[in-house]
């Protein structure tokens, strides 16, 4: 568990599906990615994310507020998949709730994130990475201090040629 100024970033809990799930539904949450998500597919990916961090000791943690207890989204390191065309490596990533925008938890718990990373874990480099068009994640990773990489910038693997989302930039941060 790492913890911030308003912040939680733990383990999944099965109270977290239903909000989890509704978020992943969300067309402006998702829509920077191929697809919302059906309640088992976002459940899959909870229970993927909770084996990652049972594996490896990090991984996207759930967000949670202090304030209210509310689940906001994820938000965390995990090791990239070996498909990937930057790894092998590990990537920070995040995915709030409409609700939670603009406020910046995402840039809180992404710091806290990537301090978790090159601290206890004593990684040398995180990378981020989203499509092109996604400027709000962009704007985080700039805000967190990630440097651009254009000379990592890669088509997504998972993406079929000529789809909108393919082309993907990327960031870094060094310890």
């Amino acid at each position: 568990m790492i913890e911030t100024e308003r912040l939680i970033l733990r383990d999944w809990r099965s109270e977290d599906l239903e909000p989890w799930a509704a978020m992943n539904a969300d067309p402006k949450v998702m829509r920077y990615f191929p697809a919302v998500l059906t309640r088992p597919e976002a459940e899959a990916v909870m229970v993927r994310a909770q084996a990652h961090i049972d594996e490896h000791g990090f991984g996207f943690w759930a967000v949670e507020r202090k304030a209210d207890r509310l689940l906001l989204g994820f938000t965390g390191l995990k090791t990239l998949a070996p498909d990937n065309p930057l790894a092998p490596g590990v990537e920070a990533g995040w995915r709030l709730s409409r609700h939670a925008w603009g406020q910046g938890y995402a840039s809180e718990a992404a710091r806290a994130s990537l301090a978790h990373g090159f601290g206890p874990l004593g990684l040398k480099s995180i990378v981020a990475f989203t499509a092109t068009d996604n400027l709000p994640s962009q704007a985080v990773m700039t805000r967190i201090g990630m440097i651009r990489r254009k000379d990592l910038d890669f088509d997504h693997p998972a993406l079929p040629k000529g789809h909108p989302l393919e082309r993907h930039v990327v960031w870094e941060a060094r310890a």
